[in-house]
């Protein structure tokens, strides 16, 4: 069978977005429930801008699904604009005065013309929907397996949480998340982002911040260390970087390995015989510096991936820029966007975390059913914890 992938199709003021999936088994059933839901909370977060008052997102199957579940074909998602007005130039007009920070610039040069325009349209984060639809089906197939992920805003500007998620709280985080303005489950500390949201709109500027994504439940040994190409941590990295806006990505502890010996940055291995029949196989850390990856592979412990997210490009005020045609010094044009978008940048990175997961899964489970990937995956535990399958060899001294 083909390997789990996704393809987007779609600009910002198109007539709406395309995901196709490809190599996902048959017999997934598929929530649509759950895919609307994330869509939903893609266009929410304080700090969000008009667009979210227009658009309504929901996902509506084209191809590849019957009676609720999926056939193996390729699975075709549709995610209606209505604001779709991409070829009424006075609703949409040509974009001379690129955008700092924005694609404009450098898409124009690589396209040869002065409009930003269609750059700007095809590398907006409306695009990013699709992907949420796509990795939401992912869960989908995660969830037959008992593997579940969890994202959050970690912070907003300089105010940041410093609550800890585990595999036993993170269900009671995730209550307190849904409850947040800017999907941060700390209460005070979500007060402090909605306030400096509020002043960066009154100084007509914009805001970043850091989010955070776990994934429970998957077991030892999805990924490898054998091709680069197919490690897990960097198939996580490349799909976080490739999110809107994103400029650094952390596995675990991250960029704080760097202050640490080793003792304090690896994480200790014992054995617990009363936890061999979960995921883990009765392998236990005290600790999770290594965010649930070692050599590109997954240990047992929760995957844990940190994204940052810089404020966005298009600002009221404007920044030093030129008009292409004339060459001369302008202020970037404005085009209609947010303040703050990290809480919705959080859905797409855990649902981007998702997916990658479950394309790693599918590598190690695959089938061309979810029966048959179940039937793999469950044999794959019994000999895991039937090691050695051979008595290891005596060495005479």
């Amino acid at each position: 069978m083909p390997r789990l992938d996704y393809q987007t199709a779609g600009e910002s003021h198109g007539p709406g977005l395309l995901a196709t999936v490809t190599g996902l088994p048959a017999g997934v059933v598929l929530d649509e429930g759950l895919i609307n839901t994330e869509l939903s909370r893609r266009q929410g977060g304080y700090g969000r801008g008009g667009r979210q008052r227009i658009e309504t997102d929901t996902v509506e199957f084209l191809t590849g699904v019957r009676r609720g579940k999926s056939i193996g074909s390729p699975l075709t998602m549709f995610i209606k604009n209505k604001d779709s007005r991409l070829d009424d130039l006075q609703k949409t007009p040509p974009v001379y005065r690129p955008r700092p920070g924005h694609a404009d610039l450098a898409g124009s040069i690589k396209w040869l013309t002065t409009d930003c325009r269609e750059t700007l349209e095809r590398a907006s984060a409306r695009e990013t929907a699709a992907r949420v639809a796509a990795g939401a089906v992912a869960r989908c197939l995660l969830r037959e397996f008992g593997v579940e992920v969890f994202g959050f805003v970690r912070q907003i500007g300089v105010h940041a949480t410093a609550l800890q998620v585990t595999p036993e709280n993170w269900r009671e985080m995730l209550a307190a998340r849904d409850a947040s303005d800017t999907y941060c489950p700390d209460a005070p500390v979500t007060e402090r982002q909605c306030a400096v949201i509020r002043q960066a709109k009154i100084d007509k500027d914009t805001v970043g911040g850091i989010v955070e994504a776990h994934a429970f439940g998957c077991p030892p040994g999805v990924g490898s260390s054998m091709d680069w190409r197919d490690k897990l941590d960097a198939r996580l990295a490349y799909a976080v970087m490739g999110i809107q806006a994103f400029k650094a990505v952390e596995i675990g502890l991250g960029r704080d390995c760097a202050a640490l010996p080793g003792s304090q940055v690896h994480d200790p291995i014992f054995f617990d015989r009363a936890r061999q029949m979960g995921p883990t196989l009765g392998f236990v850390r005290t600790r999770n510096n290594a965010g649930g990856t070692e050599g590109g592979m997954t240990n047992g412990q929760p995957v844990v991936v940190r994204g940052t997210m810089k404020p966005i490009a298009t600002l009221l005020q404007g920044l030093p820029s030129v008009d292409l045609n004339t060459k001369e010094a302008q202020q970037s044009q404005y085009e209609r966007s947010d303040i703050c978008a990290v809480s919705a940048a959080s859905v797409v990175m855990e649902n981007a975390v998702a997916f990658e997961i479950a394309r790693a899964f599918s590598d190690k489970f695959g089938g061309d059913s979810v029966v048959e990937m179940g039937t793999n995956y469950d044999t794959f535990l019994k000999l895991a914890r039937s090691l050695p399958l051979d008595p290891p060899e005596m060495t005479i001294a």
